[in-house]
């Protein structure tokens, strides 16, 4: 009886390794076939012309670099929004939502955390559209940082939250008993400690929204010349490819897969650099 129940054990191990196994391999062949599309596709576009020229207007040959500008400019606007604002809410929740009426505010933050970090893009780029760009009468690079900045918020919340929970609270107590401020202990001896995973956060919250499209067809927009005005719109890599790869014409296609060959690798390197980061954080803690 032991024996025929310990052989049901094994057989059903091995079956749930089996289909996990599978299932990582099903994931991995679609990324793997997708990685490889963008590469064909897009390696032979991939010249310094697509650094150094426009956007070219239908059926003409160019290249990226005012998207590219704005892509950049967008992009670090929202993280200049969403990250300050969501390592101070992650101090908030880790460390001072310990009193009754503090936990019920931490209790709501997570709450709202929780629906913005699983809503939608297209959701919060109308929201963005309704609150900035309607009474405004325009589209503007500023409009798509505040989308993104929404995007950035609830992943450096959590990840801020995480990172400080996982510091020992040994490393609390023995600041606090030598009569150091709280706001001290965590400037000066959390912050330090959990610095590569709040970093790490950040980047990955960078990776995400570099791709992201919905938010800024609704704030942004596009602009096929060069801006750098913040309250216009401004183009941006996403938006580009987009457009280019619904048009008619090959060189537009050519330039889409360009850019979205450029986006996949920045992603990329973005997500080894945050890989690092963890890594140093492991060895710094051990």
């Amino acid at each position: 009886m032991r024996r025929m129940l310990q052989l049901r054990r094994n057989a059903t191990n091995l079956l749930a390794q089996s289909l996990a196994v599978a299932a990582t391999a099903f994931g991995l062949f679609w990324l793997a076939w997708i990685v490889w599309t963008t590469l064909r596709m897009g390696l032979h576009a991939l010249t310094p012309a697509l650094f150094t020229q426009m956007t070219p207007p239908p059926g003409e040959g160019g290249g990226m670099l005012n998207a590219f500008f704005g892509s950049a400019l967008i992009s670090l606007l929202g993280i200049a929004m969403g990250a300050p604002i969501g390592v101070l809410a992650g101090t908030f929740l880790a460390e001072y939502a310990q009193t009754p009426w503090s936990a019920r505010i931490g209790a709501i933050i997570r709450f709202v955390n929780d629906i913005l970090l699983s809503a939608p893009s297209i959701v919060l780029g109308l929201f963005v559209y309704t609150l900035v760009v309607a009474p405004s009468g325009h589209f503007s690079a500023l409009a798509g940082a505040i989308a993104l900045g929404f995007i950035v918020l609830p992943v450096v919340v959590r990840m801020t939250d995480e990172m400080l929970r996982l510091v020992p609270a040994q490393m609390r107590e023995a600041a606090l008993s030598l009569g150091v401020p709280q706001s001290k202990v965590v400037l000066q001896v959390l912050y330090r400690a959990s610095l590569p995973g709040i970093v790490t956060g950040i980047l990955l919250a960078l990776a995400r929204i570099s791709g992201e499209t919905a938010p800024l067809l609704f704030t942004a927009l596009n602009n096929q010349y060069w801006s750098a005005d913040i309250n216009a719109p401004m183009a941006n890599v996403p938006v580009v490819i987009f457009q280019f790869a619904m048009s008619p014409y090959e060189q537009w296609h050519a330039l889409a897969w360009a850019g979205a060959l450029v986006l996949t690798l920045f992603v990329l390197g973005v997500s080894l650099v945050a890989r690092v980061f963890v890594a140093r954080g492991h060895f710094t803690h051990d």
